[in-house]
């Protein structure tokens, strides 16, 4: 019996929407928002997530790296101006975390991090887009789980004599020989001022967020070339286009690996106290350098995305909000309009509780509807961004399940007391009201 009522107080609730479709389609346009909101900001921050973290994954989870500083440094509102006075990290640096007895291999890696070394890259006739040029160590592919499309990697022998041998990235590969369908190994390219002998190409590499942010766009040469055409600063803080005096920063990171058995935690604060002993500071005083690791990204990118999603939801429920007092604002005409027949049914027999039933299924149905439009164009959202860019994109059940939820939850709170008072209605005024 009592499904039955409530079966049929839903489609009465449904048979007063569609007669006033489009004064209900205008007061749930706030939660339509909000719910759009909610939706698809979240497929786009959870795709992101999950994209990352698969593509860190794959480059290198136990690799610790050793800069001068990093994004870690920015995140945490450390001073910028007290960053640049931090010391340059040098050779000696990382040979004494090869002298660490957990650690396998050491890279030494130069452009990596800011400022950037561009340069472009040419082949008779053909010529890139500007590169970024990095200077490693023979560990490189092993330290950062670099993988070769063909040909090899630079060997410790032509690290130490400065030889001019490259390995390129898929981007300058493709623009210069793919296209035409030559063979790159062993063909001589023009770097910037300086001529190189391609030895090998690289694999695409993992793209953290799952879309092209030029991780292709690489020349990778021996460190010790690297520095005889750049020098020990790669040009400005800005790159070698925009030199800018007195932001002059040395682009050196370090790449340490542990070995498999060595506890990632342990080789973190032997590379530490190693770091802190070199630059002879106190106990009392903090690194001048940032030691990054998988986690630690991690770690930073879940505060961002928690920060993110927290104002996502603080600026939905102003739309939420909206939506609400819409809903509360036509109810009460609605309980207006029809005190002759709230009248009429309480004299028939309708108790308190049925009339409340019946307006806050109405209220309830009416933001949930906006709520199911609201999960379509939030789904709707995401996909189109997708497509159109390539950002990552997850469509999480527990989304859908918030944006319904708060669309309903809407329309039972704010169409509490435009139930309540349609309830309270005596029958006999009600019918007398004109």
């Amino acid at each position: 019996m009592k499904r039955g009522l409530l079966a049929e107080t839903v489609r009465m609730a449904m048979d007063t929407l569609r007669v006033n479709a489009t004064r209900s389609a205008l007061t749930v346009l706030g939660v339509v928002i909000g719910v759009t909101s909610i939706v698809g900001v979240t497929s786009l921050v959870r795709g992101l997530d999950t994209s990352l973290r698969a593509a860190i994954e794959e480059l290198g989870p136990r690799t610790i790296f050793v800069a001068r500083f990093s994004g870690m440094s920015l995140g945490s509102g450390t001073d910028f101006l007290r960053l640049l006075r931090r010391p340059n990290l040098t050779i000696e640096d990382a040979r004494a975390l090869e002298r660490i007895p957990g650690v396998d291999a050491v890279d030494v890696s130069f452009g990596m991090s800011l400022p950037r070394t561009e340069e472009r890259a040419s082949y008779r006739g053909e010529r890139t887009k500007p590169l970024q040029i990095i200077g490693t160590t023979e560990n490189f592919p092993v330290v950062s789980v670099v993988k070769l499309d063909m040909g090899r990697y630079f060997t410790s022998g032509e690290v130490q004599r400065s030889r001019a041998v490259a390995v390129l990235g898929q981007t300058p590969f493709q623009v210069l020989f793919a296209d035409r369908g030559i063979d790159p190994i062993g063909k001589t390219v023009r770097v910037g001022a300086r001529d190189y002998r391609v030895i090998g190409v690289s694999a695409p590499r993992p793209s953290p967020g799952g879309f092209n942010a030029g991780q292709d766009d690489v020349v990778i040469v021996p460190e010790s070339a690297y520095r005889k055409q750049f020098g020990l600063r790669g040009g400005g803080f800005f790159g070698r286009r925009g030199r800018s005096a007195g932001l002059m920063v040395q682009s050196m990171m370090i790449g340490v690996l542990p070995h498999e058995g060595v506890e990632l935690a342990d080789a973190m604060r032997e590379v530490e106290t190693t770091m802190r002993i070199r630059h002879g500071l106190r106990l009392d005083e903090p690194n001048d350098f940032d030691v990054i690791t998988q986690d630690a990204v991690l770690t930073m990118f879940d505060q961002i995305s928690q920060a993110t999603f927290l104002s996502l939801l603080v600026i939905s429920s102003i739309a939420l909000l909206v939506g609400g007092i819409g809903v509360m604002a036509i109810m009460m005409i609605s309980v207006t309009e029809r005190t002759r027949e709230i009248g009429v049914r309480k004299a028939l027999g309708a108790r308190r509780r049925e009339v409340l039933t019946q307006f806050l299924t109405e209220a309830a149905v009416l933001t949930s509807a906006g709520g199911l439009i609201g999960v379509v164009l939030g789904a709707a959202l995401g996909v189109a961004v997708h497509l159109a860019t390539g950002f990552p994109l997850s469509l999480p059940w527990w989304s859908f399940a918030i944006g319904l939820g708060f669309s309903t939850s809407v329309g039972v709170f704010f169409g509490m007391y435009p139930a309540m008072r349609a309830a309270k209605l005596d029958p006999i005024e009600a019918l007398r009201y004109e």
